[in-house]
């Protein structure tokens, strides 16, 4: 065979061997954009939040009742005080025996008077006297606050019209009773947890796969960072009243204790076998 012919040859061969090898890889490549376009799950870790939120009326009040006297003697005020607090807690003993009371917040603070900056430059001995006047007190203001903490909420607008006849009603703050808040805390955990697992079931049918295949790795009840104190909690708004003499008649008022909403956030993390 001739030199030509050789090389003819062996072009052929690698001609048809190059079309071979191409035809052979055609399907491959098809096989495996079909096979990439959905990921594989194997082995994820998936990080999912889950809220429950449990809500409950209000089954106690805490109540802030004051008295506040100004004389110019101090002890002229602090025997008024003393006497209207006494007469106040006979009467909240007696409106609601079952009642929880503590004296708080007793002060007793000197009263100086207002003066005028005059018009006209002062002397120096004029200076010296409008400061002596403003350092000397012409009177006492004295204070004392009683804290009321109850679960009568039905007979409250009754106890706190007989005791505003003697004390000021500063606020109240209408909240659950620690026994009401541990068994409402179950049920938020648990309704919390029970969102965990419906989230679960909707990423596992989201991604192909069977819930069956969801490993709960952990739960961190504590995820947000927010679920702690005062959020837990929110109070109810203040209600204000004015003071009432001991001999006028006090009308009833109006109180809707309202209901606490109690929110809880954890974050799961959740990996597919």
């Amino acid at each position: 065979m001739s030199c030509k012919k050789l090389i003819l040859l062996s072009a052929l061969t690698l001609a048809f061997g190059l079309q071979a090898g191409a035809r052979a890889q055609a399907p491959a490549t098809h096989a495996t954009g079909a096979a990439t376009s959905v990921a594989a799950t194997s082995g994820t870790l998936v990080i999912v939040p889950a809220f429950g939120e449990v809500k409950r009326a209000n089954d106690e009040a805490t109540l802030s009742f004051s008295v506040e006297e100004q004389d110019k003697d101090r002890a002229a005020a602090t025997a008024r005080v003393n006497q209207k607090i006494k007469q106040g807690t006979d009467i909240l003993r007696r409106a609601d025996a079952q009642a929880e009371l503590k004296t708080v917040n007793y002060t007793t603070y000197p009263v100086y008077p207002e003066i005028q900056d005059s018009p006209r430059p002062l002397s120096a001995q004029e200076q010296a006297q409008q400061q002596a006047a403003r350092r000397t007190p012409i009177g006492w203001r004295v204070s004392q606050t009683l804290e009321m903490k109850t679960h009568s909420l039905a007979a409250l607008p009754r106890t706190v019209a007989a005791a505003q006849k003697v004390l000021n009603l500063n606020g109240i703050d209408y909240h659950l009773s620690p026994a009401l808040e541990k068994q409402v805390d179950d049920e938020r955990i648990a309704a919390t947890y029970r969102n965990l697992n419906e989230r679960i079931a909707s990423i596992a049918r989201a991604m192909g796969r069977s819930v069956n295949d969801a490993v709960i790795d952990t739960v961190d009840f504590e995820g947000s960072g927010n679920y702690a104190g005062p959020e837990a909690r929110p109070a109810a708004p203040m209600m204000r009243s004015l003071a009432k003499q001991m001999d006028a008649d006090v009308p009833e008022p109006s109180f809707e204790p309202g209901e606490t909403t109690l929110q809880m956030r954890l974050v799961g993390k959740v990996r597919f076998r």
